[in-house]
């Protein structure tokens, strides 16, 4: 009974669930949905949708399944090692360049913040100099990465929170309005302009899950917690972004590489909006610490697995795999040179599309395996087919999410995804030809 009150409660999770969703992800997306107009508030609605459908289904996902791994553990029930490894491969892949452009969000606001113009060659050595300082400071190992995480990640939240109330005082609903669809885009075209954009926001719900040994009654409790942590990251979102347009005028949010400090500025002065650049600069930062330390531990644990080379795995004394943070790092600094694009809003764009395309690949074949995962796991026929409606929903959302993402994103991340399955051959002596000479010997 003790230890049961030591758990987590569903409010608490849920609101947990809430904050590692929000992080780092907002800060540039004024900007990008400006380009389209307050009209991408319907993609907000289809995003949040197939959010939540991707977020129960992992929610089930997590609570069924008896194999470690998360969404590779999830994809060896229908793909076996293959499906697996794609899994991992492209997910570790999809945090690689996700953490390119948390970086390159970082140099725009201390841009702004310290009344600097950067040359787009200048903004790739800028992102590749912050990459580099935080995986230097990750060397310390993962208990000061983590307590630094946790503090910054209110630097975001904070001026959300403020702007998402604060800012209906500072509300012209005419503006609002005349910044609806400011480039004249049909209907379907300003929503799928928008839905990468607004999925990014929600990168990470996979992980959702994560704490279910923590919470009281977690098969009824995480489903409600995801469900609501994702709702509530939406409310957050959507307001934010939208009263933001109501404040400042879409071409000048279109135009801004640090929206937020922009809107703060209209509403009080520049010194407030200095401050709010100078939060969300360590935000963005802490979160870029707190992911490098995680991409280096997905990678090792995918080492361990014979996934990926045994170099990945290797640790110094306090448990840090640094060897493969250089190695990353190096590969995301070759990334931010590959991306230079005319302003710092679009390299920004092109990575944030790279990265959800790669991470839509695990969430395909998660949502795939659910179908296999409750057969072989025994669940109830009972809760069966609506978990599979769910999932087909999800997994429906997701290959819109791609056709979305554009020709170039579309393009790049195909290549990377191909170049996964060469990489799997180079180890699949390891799983697949193993197990076929273990049934073999068998059956003799």
């Amino acid at each position: 009974m003790a230890q049961e009150k030591k758990k987590m409660s569903v409010v608490q999770l849920t609101v947990i669930t809430a904050i590692n969703m929000m992080g780092s992800g907002i800060i540039m997306l004024p900007t990008n949905l400006a380009q389209v107009g307050t009209m991408s508030i319907m993609s907000w609605v289809v995003t949040v949708a197939g959010a939540m459908a991707l977020a129960y289904a992992f929610s089930r996902a997590g609570m069924y399944t008896s194999k470690d791994g998360g969404m590779g553990g999830y994809a060896e029930y229908s793909y076996g090692k293959a499906g697996s490894f794609m899994a991992n491969y492209t997910y570790g892949v999809s945090l690689v360049i996700a953490n390119a452009a948390i970086a390159i969000s970082a140099v725009g606001y201390a841009a702004v913040l310290l009344g600097v113009h950067l040359s787009p060659v200048e903004v790739a050595l800028g992102t590749i100099f912050t990459l580099w300082l935080a995986t230097v400071l990750n060397f310390g190992g993962a208990r000061i990465t983590g307590q630094i995480s946790t503090f910054t990640v209110w630097g975001v939240i904070i001026p959300v929170v403020v702007i998402s109330i604060g800012g209906w005082f500072f509300f012209s609903g005419h503006m609002c309005a005349a910044n609806w669809n400011p480039h004249n885009l049909g209907f379907f075209d300003g929503i799928s302009r928008s839905i990468s954009i607004t999925l990014w926001a929600f990168l990470g719900l996979e992980s959702a899950s994560a704490n279910m040994d923590s919470v009281e009654n977690p098969k009824k409790n995480v489903p409600i917690a995801v469900l609501g942590g994702t709702i509530g990251a939406a409310v957050m979102y959507i307001i934010s972004t939208n009263v933001m347009a109501g404040i400042v005028p879409s071409f000048k949010l279109a135009a801004s590489n640090a929206p937020f400090g922009l809107a703060f500025s209209q509403m009080f002065n520049p010194t407030i909006g200095k401050i709010v650049m100078g939060l969300m600069v360590i935000s963005c930062f802490g979160s870029l610490l707190g992911w490098q330390f995680t991409i280096a531990e997905v990678f090792r644990s995918s080492a361990k697995e014979g996934y990926f080379p045994r170099i990945f795995g290797k640790t110094i004394g306090n448990g840090t795999p640094l060897i493969g943070m250089v190695i990353i790092t190096a590969l995301q600094s070759l990334l931010a040179l590959m991306t230079i694009s005319p302003s710092l809003s679009k390299q920004f764009t092109i990575l944030v599309n790279l990265a959800v395309v790669t991470n839509i690949i695990p969430y395909i074949l998660s949502m795939g395996a659910l179908k296999t995962m409750q057969i072989q796991e025994d669940v109830p026929m009972k809760g069966r087919q609506m978990t599979n409606l769910i999932a087909f929903l999800a997994a429906l959302y997701s290959l819109y999410a791609l056709y979305t993402a554009g020709a170039t994103a579309l393009v790049g991340g195909s290549i990377a995804t191909f170049a996964g399955w060469t990489l799997y051959g180079l180890v699949s002596h390891k799983f697949d030809v193993t197990d076929e000479q273990k049934l073999t010997n068998a059956q003799n």
